[in-house]
C-alpha cells in the first residue's frame, strides 16, 4: 500500500503546529507544510500532488488548507476541486486556524444543549454572536443559519466590517445573517435583548458581557465562550462549564474546554475520515457540524 501524504498549504508564514500534530496523531505517514501560499498556487500545487501518483493512490494524498481566514481557505476548496483531472483526485479538507472544526463544535455543543435541558433546537432561535469579524464567529454564523437559526453577527469596531462579511455570506451560501454594532455596553445590550443563544468568539482575556450585560436577555438559553484566559467572555462561564447555570435569568453556560473537547475529536476524526474513505473527501464546516453534532451527543 502507498504511504499516506499529506500536503499542508497555509498563506500565513508557519504551518500550525496544532494541525501538524493532530494530522500525525491521526495517522498520516508523510506531512509537507507549504507556506505563504497565495490562492494561485494552489492549481499546480495540487496538480503537482495529483499527477506524481497512481489515480488509486489519490484515496492516499490530502490537501490541507489552514491559514487564519475563512473566505480565502473555502477559495483555496474551490481551486483545488477545479485543478483535479479525474480519476486523479485526492482529499481536500480546509480548516483554516482550526476554526472550522471550533464553530462546529461550539454550535453543536449548543444545539446538545437546547435539547437536554429545553427540549428544543437550533431552528427559530436567534443567535448572537460576538467577535462577529473573526473565523470562528464565521463559521458558527454560517452553520447556525444552514440548520434554520436567525444569526446576528456583532460588530465590535461598528457594524460596517460585519456587513460586508454577512453579504458575503449571503454571496456563497444564500443565507441571511444580521449584523449590528457593538462598540459600546449599551449596544451590546440591544444586540442581546432578543436572544435565545449567545456566543462569544472574541479575543482571549476580554470581558465581551458582564452579569449585568445578560439581564438585557431575559430570554435566553445557552451561551458558550471560546475564550480560555481569564477573565471569562461572558460572565459565569468558566473553561470548564458544561450548562452551568448563568448569574441571571434561565439560561445555561458551555465554556472553553468542553467546546474544545469536541473540537479536538472531530478534527481527529476527520483526518482519520480520509485515510480510511474508499473515495476522495472534500471536508469542510458542514462535514465537521454533522460529526461534532454525533459527538457531542
Amino acid at each position: 500500500m502507498a504511504r499516506s501524504i499529506l500536503h499542508m498549504l497555509t498563506p500565513l508564514k508557519h504551518m500550525s503546529p496544532f494541525d501538524v500534530n493532530m494530522a500525525i496523531d491521526a495517522g498520516f505517514e508523510t506531512l509537507i507544510p507549504y507556506t505563504n501560499v497565495d490562492l494561485a498556487d494552489v492549481v499546480s500545487l495540487t496538480q503537482d500532488s495529483i499527477f506524481s501518483r497512481a489515480p488509486q493512490d489519490g484515496v492516499r494524498t490530502g490537501i490541507f488548507i489552514g491559514g487564519k481566514n475563512a473566505e480565502l481557505a473555502l477559495d483555496m476548496v474551490d481551486r483545488a476541486k477545479k485543478a483535479f483531472v479525474p480519476p486523479f483526485v485526492n482529499h481536500v479538507f480546509a480548516d483554516p486556524a482550526g476554526s472550522f472544526t471550533t464553530g462546529a463544535a461550539m454550535v453543536a455543543e449548543v444545539n446538545r444543549a437546547l435539547k437536554a435541558r429545553f427540549s428544543t433546537d437550533l431552528r427559530g432561535k436567534r443567535i448572537v454572536i460576538f467577535g462577529g469579524a473573526g473565523v470562528v464567529a464565521y463559521v458558527a454564523a454560517v452553520i447556525g443559519a444552514l440548520e434554520g437559526a436567525q444569526t446576528v453577527l456583532v460588530g465590535h469596531d461598528g457594524e460596517e466590517r460585519v456587513s460586508k462579511i454577512a453579504f458575503t455570506m449571503k454571496w456563497r451560501f444564500g443565507i441571511d445573517v444580521g449584523a449590528v454594532d457593538g462598540t459600546a455596553p449599551e449596544a451590546r445590550r440591544a444586540a442581546i435583548t432578543d436572544a435565545d443563544v449567545i456566543l462569544s468568539a472574541g479575543p482571549a482575556g476580554v470581558s465581551i458581557l458582564t452579569a449585568e450585560d445578560l439581564e438585557s436577555a431575559p430570554k435566553l438559553l445557552v451561551a458558550s465562550d471560546v475564550n480560555a484566559v481569564p477573565p471569562a467572555g461572558i460572565a459565569g462561564i468558566d473553561v470548564n462549564a458544561v450548562d452551568v447555570a448563568l448569574p441571571v435569568g434561565k439560561g445555561v453556560g458551555i465554556g472553553a474546554l468542553a467546546v474544545g473537547n469536541v473540537k479536538y475529536q472531530t478534527q481527529c476524526r476527520l483526518f482519520r475520515q480520509m485515510l480510511e474513505a474508499q473515495e476522495p473527501l472534500c471536508l469542510d464546516f458542514r462535514d465537521a457540524y454533522k460529526l461534532a453534532v454525533e459527538i457531542a451527543g
